[in-house]
């Protein structure tokens, strides 16, 4: 068998008025990439360049991946396209029954308005992203094609663990968008249902298993139709899981192992389902159930931020300041990897803050930007950076010297 050419993948959003299904789309750009694109590259693809003007009208962004940093003729690669209109249907709360304060879960169809941009908004040092983006592709590619579970061992469940703040959720949510996205010749949308394992838990407790099947037998009505991707986050999986242990020593009550029990029953049944993908989060690693470690493929570390994805955090949010014309700034902002000798002084001051920075989760990075600009006295007019530049490294210096304090 020949050799294939690298795969490239370039996501197409459709714009709302595209009257072109997702079918006819991807032959309209198979043809005018063979025509009119000679080189690709990642990141955002200019539209303007397909010679088509249904093409032009239809298509409200393209994002190439795979294709290296630099311009690589497009013949070079097996480029697949993943065609797709984003939902407005977002955050709908579920109720087991209608005594009910607050919702058993929510859900979302997929790929959707709500999680867009999710996935260029983190940032790790190593290629966790892609790595587990390829991992959740291939183990639906395996269930498509019916590869016998007992023979290569796979479930199609994913356990993201570390401390707080540093991105578990969102890579969850941002994954199962993708996940929509590259599915889309298999599925025709998908779902995510979230479940808050600790609510759900507390709020159910003395009622043992019963609810916790209740909730998984509605989400079994979801994945009746094989059309439809069903992805299930389960955060703060560690409230589940890890009262069984705690039962078995004596202190819980036998009902936490009936409600441990149903959720792995469950979850094991799921594992029949060709069009169910499991995500979970924990921020207790150790708690959690050794049986239900076993059931996960991956059980991937998301730990603080490095130097380098600090700055890169620190380099986004700054130029959304600088598109919403709240920051001027003159100078660009150069990569990481530039030398001290080299920078120009923006990228110097988000070096020294990114240093200051050290061992605070991503969350607490992406608020230091309007707390230093507020510090700042900003106005709607905006500021200049070198402004806001002694605010923000000011900002991190407190943020630090609060989260010792909590540290002692």
């Amino acid at each position: 068998m020949a050799r294939r050419s690298p795969p490239v993948h370039i996501e197409v959003e459709l714009a709302r008025t595209a009257e072109c299904s997702r079918d006819e789309a991807v032959i309209m750009l198979r043809h005018a990439f063979s025509r009119s694109v000679s080189t690709i590259k990642d990141g955002a693809f200019d539209v303007s360049m397909l010679a088509d003007d249904a093409l032009q009208s239809s298509v409200k962004s393209m994002v190439v991946f795979g294709a290296g940093s630099y311009a690589m003729p497009s013949s070079s690669f097996t480029l697949h396209f993943h065609v797709f209109r984003l939902s407005n249907e977002g955050g709908i709360g579920e109720e087991l029954d209608e005594e009910d304060e607050l919702p058993a879960y929510k859900m979302w169809k997929l790929p959707s308005t709500d999680f867009s941009g999710y996935w260029e908004s983190l940032y790790f040092d190593e290629d966790i992203k892609s790595n587990l983006l390829r991992y959740c592709s291939t183990a639906m590619l395996f269930s498509h094609k019916g590869v016998d579970q007992t023979l290569v061992g796979f479930n199609r469940i994913v356990l993201l663990h570390g401390p707080p703040g540093t991105g578990k959720t969102t890579l969850c949510k941002a994954l199962a968008q993708k996940l929509s996205i590259r599915m889309g010749s298999m599925f025709q949308y998908g779902h995510l249902v979230e479940i808050n394992a600790h609510s759900l838990f507390s709020k159910w407790f003395s009622e043992s298993g019963k609810l916790v099947s209740k909730l998984f037998s509605q989400l079994e009505e979801y994945v009746e139709d094989p059309s439809i991707l069903l992805c299930i986050l389960i955060d703060e999986v560690e409230s589940l899981t890890a009262a069984r242990t705690a039962a078995m020593a004596g202190n819980e009550p036998s009902d936490s192992i009936r409600v441990v029990n149903s959720v792995l029953t469950h979850l094991d049944a799921l594992r029949t389902r060709k069009n169910v993908f499991i995500f979970t989060t924990s921020n207790l690693t150790d708690a959690i159930d050794g049986a239900f470690l076993d059931r996960a493929d991956i059980k991937q570390y998301i730990g603080p931020p490095s130097t380098r994805a600090r700055y890169n955090i620190l380099c986004s949010s700054m130029c959304e300041l600088q598109r919403t014309g709240l920051m001027q700034c003159e100078g660009e902002i150069q990569p990481f990897e530039t030398s001290p000798s080299d920078r120009n002084d923006v990228s110097a001051m988000l070096h020294a803050v990114a240093e200051a920075c050290d061992g605070m989760s991503g969350r607490s990075l992406r608020k230091l930007p309007i707390i230093a600009f507020s510090k700042a006295g900003g106005t709607p007019e905006g500021m200049a950076v070198d402004q806001w530049h002694p605010a923000l490294l000011d900002t991190a210096k407190n943020m630090q010297a609060e989260r010792e304090k909590k540290q002692m």
